[in-house]
C-alpha cells in the first residue's frame, strides 16, 4: 500500500553476491506497489536497489518509461532512454545460448571454465536486454520521424530474436524437467539434469522466467495480429504474421507467474479486452467481447489490488462499454481520487468522465473535464482544446466556444499527429464561421463515432442524437450528417435505415472538398453491415475492399485500415478461403 515502509532486499546484505529469487521477488513487490497507487514508493525502491541486480536496475527503468509515456514530457522521455540503455549495458554477458552451452559442456563431457553467470542469470539478463529494446523502440516511435521508424523497427527485430530464442530455450528446459519427473529420461537427458542441476536451475526458476519472456513475446503476437501488413513494413522484418490466440495464451501465462511482469501482463489484457477490441471492431459488430474475460480477470485480481486507481479505471470501462454509464462514471471518479499522486492517470480518469458526460449529452460536465484537461494535461492539448470547445458551444455558449476554437491552432504542437491535425481542421472552420449550437451538437456525436463510443449509448440518447442530426441544415454537412445518422440507426437495431443514410453519404461527392474521411467511412460501415446477410457478403467484400483501395489521405486512415483488416480477417474464419 502506498506510504508503507520497504524492507531492504531480501537476504542481502551490502556486498553480497545477486540472490535472483529474492530479487524477483521484491522487484514483484515493487510493480504491485506500483499499481496499488504507489508510484513514489515504487520509484523510490527501485532507484534505491537500482545497482543491485540487473532485475532491479530494470523495475527503475521501467517506472521511468512507464511516467514518460504518461506524461510525454521531453526531458522525461529523455530520462527513460538514458535508464534503459543503462540497464541494458549491466546485462551485456556472454552470448552463447543456454541450450548450446549445455550441449558443448557435454559433448567435452567436462565442466570447463566455470561462467560467471549461472543459466538462470543469463536468460534473465537477456530477456530484459529484449524488454529494455522494445521500451526504447516505443519511445523512438513516439517522436514519429522517418528515421526513428526505421530505427524503431530494427530495434523491434532484435528484441523479436532475442525473445524467440529465450521462448525456445525455456521451453526446452521445462521439457527436460518433464521428462525427469514422468522417468522418461535418456541417459543423455540425464547429463542435461546433472549440469542443468549445477546451474542451480529448478522448476520454479524456469516457470518464472517463462512468465517473464511470455510478456514481450505475447504481446509481440497480440499487436502485430491486430496491425495490416501495409501499415507496419516491421512485419517483413519480423518474418510473422503475428498470432493472436498466442498473444493472449502466452499473456495469460505472464499474468499467472511470480515474475514482476505479472501484473503488467494483467493490465495488458484488460487493456485488450476493454480498449482495443472494441476501438478498433476486432469482433465486428459485437461490442461486448472481451467484457466476460476482463471482468473475470478483475474478479481475480481483486483481492491483490484492492485500491487501485488502475484497476479501478478497468472497472469503469467494463461498465461503459455495457451501457452502464452512471456505474461507469462512479468508477472513473473513485479511480481519480484514488490516483492522488499520480497525475497522468487522474487525466485519462477525467478523459473517461467527459466521454461518459457526453455519451449522455451532459455537455455541461464534459465541457468542465475537458476544459481541466486542456488546462491541466501537458499532452494533445490541442484535441482537449478542440473538445472543450465543441462541448461549450454544445451547452449554447457559441461565443466562449469560439473564443476556445481560436485557441486550438495555438496549441498545435504535434504536426505529424492526426488527432491533432483533425482537431486543427475542424476548429478551423469553426474560427472563420461563427459556431451555432446545433453544429457543435453534430460534432460531438461525430467525435463519439470516430472513438467508438456510439455504441455505449443508451436507446433513448440515441434517438436524441438522431433527432439533433436532422436539426442540422447546414449543406455543408449534409455527408457527415448522413453518415453519422447511419451510425445511430445502426445502433438501434434499424439495418434499412442505416443502409439507407451509409448509401447516401458515400455518394455525397461534396464530403470531398470538407470531410475526405466520410466516403470511406461509409463505404466500411455499409460492407460491415452488408457481411451480416449471406446474400450480401460479396457485396460488402467488395465495399470494404473499396475502402480500403479507392481512398487515400484521409483522417483517421490508418485507424480504418485496422478495422477493415479485422472485419476482413473473420469474415476468412466464417467463410474459408
Amino acid at each position: 500500500m502506498a506510504g508503507s515502509e520497504q524492507p531492504p532486499p531480501p537476504g542481502r546484505e551490502d556486498g553480497d553476491s545477486p540472490l535472483p529469487v529474492e530479487d524477483a521477488e521484491l522487484a514483484l513487490a515493487g510493480i504491485n506497489l506500483l499499481l496499488n497507487n504507489g508510484f513514489r514508493e515504487s520509484d523510490r525502491l527501485f532507484k534505491q536497489h537500482r545497482n543491485h541486480s540487473p532485475l532491479m536496475s530494470f523495475g527503475a527503468s521501467f517506472v521511468s518509461f512507464l511516467n514518460a509515456m504518461m506524461t510525454f514530457e521531453e526531458e522525461k522521455m529523455q530520462l527513460a532512454c538514458d535508464d534503459l540503455k543503462a540497464t541494458e549495458k549491466l546485462c551485456e554477458s556472454e552470448e552463447a545460448g543456454v541450450i548450446e552451452t549445455i550441449k558443448n559442456k557435454i559433448k567435452k563431457n567436462v565442466d570447463g571454465r566455470k561462467s560467471t553467470l549461472s543459466m538462470i542469470d543469463r536468460l534473465q539478463r537477456q530477456i530484459i536486454v529484449a524488454d529494455c529494446q522494445v521500451y526504447l523502440a516505443v519511445l523512438s516511435f513516439v517522436k514519429q520521424e522517418l528515421s526513428a521508424y526505421i530505427k524503431g523497427g530494427w530495434i523491434l527485430r532484435k528484441a523479436w530474436k532475442i525473445y524467440n530464442k529465450c521462448y525456445t530455450d525455456i521451453n526446452t528446459l521445462q521439457e527436460i524437467y518433464q521428462k525427469k519427473t514422468t522417468q522418461e529420461s535418456l541417459t543423455s537427458d540425464a547429463a542435461n539434469d546433472n549440469h542443468i542441476a549445477a546451474e542451480g536451475v529448478t522448476e520454479d526458476s524456469l516457470n518464472r522466467l517463462k512468465g517473464a519472456v511470455s510478456f514481450g513475446y505475447g504481446l509481440f503476437h497480440l499487436c502485430i495480429s491486430m496491425v495490416p501488413p501495409n501499415l507496419l513494413k516491421i512485419i517483413n522484418l519480423l518474418g510473422f504474421p503475428g498470432d493472436r490466440l498466442q498473444g493472449l495464451s502466452s499473456l495469460m501465462y505472464a499474468s499467472e507467474s511470480k515474475d514482476m511482469k505479472a501484473p503488467l501482463a494483467t493490465l495488458a489484457l484488460l487493456w485488450y479486452h476493454t480498449v482495443v477490441r472494441p476501438f478498433f471492431a476486432l469482433d465486428g459488430s459485437d461490442n461486448k467481447a472481451g467484457l466476460k474475460e476482463a471482468k473475470e480477470i478483475l474478479a481475480k485480481k481483486e483481492s491483490a489490488y484492492p485500491n487501485s486507481s488502475l484497476f479501478m479505471f478497468f472497472k469503469g470501462r467494463i461498465q461503459r462499454l455495457e451501457c452502464q454509464i452512471n456505474s461507469a462514471l462512479t468508477s472513473f471518479h473513485t479511480a481519480l481520487e484514488l490516483a492522488t499522486d499520480q497525475r497522468e492517470i487522474q487525466h485519462v480518469c477525467l478523459y473517461e468522465i467527459g466521454w461518459c458526460s457526453m455519451i449522455e449529452m451532459n455537455f455541461k460536465d464534459a465541457f468542465e473535464s475537458f476544459e481541466r484537461l486542456k488546462n491541466e494535461s501537458r499532452w494533445s492539448q490541442c484535441y482537449y482544446a478542440y473538445l472543450t470547445a465543441v462541448c461549450q458551444g454544445a451547452t449554447g455558449d457559441v461565443n466562449g466556444a469560439q473564443n476556445v476554437f481560436k485557441e486550438v491552432q495555438k496549441l498545435f504542437k504535434r504536426k505529424n499527429n492526426q488527432i491533432e491535425q483533425f482537431s486543427v481542421k475542424k476548429a478551423e472552420r469553426f474560427r472563420k464561421q461563427m459556431p451555432t449550437k446545433e453544429l457543435c451538437v453534430l460534432a460531438s456525436i461525430e467525435v463519439l463515432y470516430l472513438w467508438k463510443a456510439l455504441p455505449n449509448c443508451s436507446l433513448s440518447n440515441l434517438q436524441h442524437m438522431s433527432q439533433a442530426c436532422q436539426d442540422v441544415d447546414d449543406s455543408s454537412a449534409v455527408g457527415l450528417r448522413n453518415l453519422l445518422l447511419g451510425a445511430i440507426h445502426k445502433c438501434l437495431g434499424n439495418s434499412e435505415d442505416a443502409v439507407q443514410f451509409f448509401q447516401r453519404a458515400a455518394k455525397d461527392e461534396l464530403c470531398r472538398q470538407n470531410n475526405l474521411y466520410i466516403q470511406p467511412y461509409a463505404c466500411y460501415e455499409l460492407g460491415c453491415l452488408l457481411l451480416d446477410n449471406p446474400e450480401t457478403v460479396p457485396r460488402g467484400k467488395t465495399l470494404l475492399l473499396q475502402a480500403k483501395e479507392e481512398f487515400t489521405g484521409y483522417d483517421f486512415e490508418n485507424r480504418l485500415h485496422v478495422r477493415i483488416h479485422a472485419a476482413l480477417a473473420s469474415l476468412r474464419e466464417v467463410v474459408p478461403q
